[in-house]
């Protein structure tokens, strides 16, 4: 299992040092940051599990941030916990109502009060299930929502994102590298979303299975499932050897004990837009979508391509 990723957002050295030596001895992954927009920048290229934000920033208050957190489908799962100087009664109103964290604490602080009050906020997220225990990004619950949200307007365009050969790969080099895959195809869609898409486009991870959802604008989520598959075919190699990245396939047993072939990992996109539907649920939503994404593996083998987009309905 991957390290918990927490951020740290605090303008102070010695508070900040404290914060992420404590919680590295703890076996967590410390990201952090002096200023608000850092911050936010973190959070759109690799979202932590959690969020500890002081409120008097230098560029922004710590409110702020998590505003913004809240307003985005990509972050708003996030637990926050503010640890601020700031504990007049408006001000804990004010990060408990309208930012909705999770716990609200005064400095000065017991470090390992503040562990405890981490963990239960870690675990009620666990619970939920409300991202992905290796990437972070939103899923289940989360996706539906996206889900709903798409059916009941118009001007949106989704796809459906697959990693082929997955499954033969963890099979050859083990679960732990497949994690990584996962973590790297997690991290080009959010650098590639960041780079042609808006603040207001999502990213999801289904619970089970190497399975991305992407949700933009039609013209943006065509230049994003474009670039997506170009890039994930021209660095996905990194995480093979020298051997098989040269050859361009891994060689393993098949069900019968025989050796073969099998290409390196690749993508198949589908990609639905509004003017696919009516979608009338979630349910036929999703399903056509899981067909075009399977349109998409069937064109690229039929076309001898690795990674491949498939638009509309089959």
């Amino acid at each position: 299992m991957s390290k918990e990723k927490l951020l740290v957002v605090e303008d102070a050295p010695d508070i900040s040092s404290l914060l992420k030596i404590y919680f590295t001895s703890q076996g967590y992954e410390v990201m952090t940051a002096m200023r608000g927009q850092v911050a936010l920048e973190i959070c759109r290229k690799t979202p932590p599990n959690l969020a500890l934000l002081d409120v008097n920033l230098p560029d922004m208050e710590g409110y702020d941030i998590g505003k913004a957190l809240r307003a985005s489908a990509r972050t708003r799962h996030i637990p926050i916990i503010f640890l601020t100087a700031r504990g007049e009664k408006q001000d804990r109103l004010k990060g408990l109502g309208e930012v909705q964290a999770e716990y609200y604490l005064v400095k000065p602080f017991d470090i390992e009060e503040v562990h405890t009050i981490v963990k239960g906020a870690l675990e009620r997220a666990r619970q939920r299930n409300l991202a992905h225990p290796v990437t972070n990004l939103p899923t289940a619950e989360l996706i539906n929502e996206q889900y709903r949200a798409l059916i009941s307007s118009t001007g949106w365009a989704m796809a459906q994102v697959h990693i082929n050969g997955f499954e033969t790969f963890i099979h050859a080099y083990g679960a732990v590298v497949g994690e990584d895959v996962l973590r790297f195809t997690a991290l080009l869609a959010s650098e590639v979303v960041n780079e042609l898409g808006t603040s207001d486009d999502f990213i999801g991870q289904m619970v089970v299975g190497p399975d991305f959802v992407v949700t933009s604008t039609r013209d943006s989520l065509k230049l994003i499932s474009e670039k997506l598959v170009s890039r994930f075919d021209a660095e996905v190699g990194l995480h093979y050897n020298y051997k098989d990245r040269r050859n361009g396939y891994i060689t393993v047993n098949d069900d019968a004990g025989l050796l073969k072939q099998v290409p390196l990992m690749s993508l198949s996109i589908g990609v639905l837009t509004s003017e696919d539907g009516p979608f009338y649920d979630i349910r036929e939503l999703s399903e056509t979508a899981e067909d075009a994404r399977q349109k998409a593996q069937s064109e690229a083998r039929e076309l001898g391509r690795k990674s491949h987009v498939s638009y509309g309905r089959s």
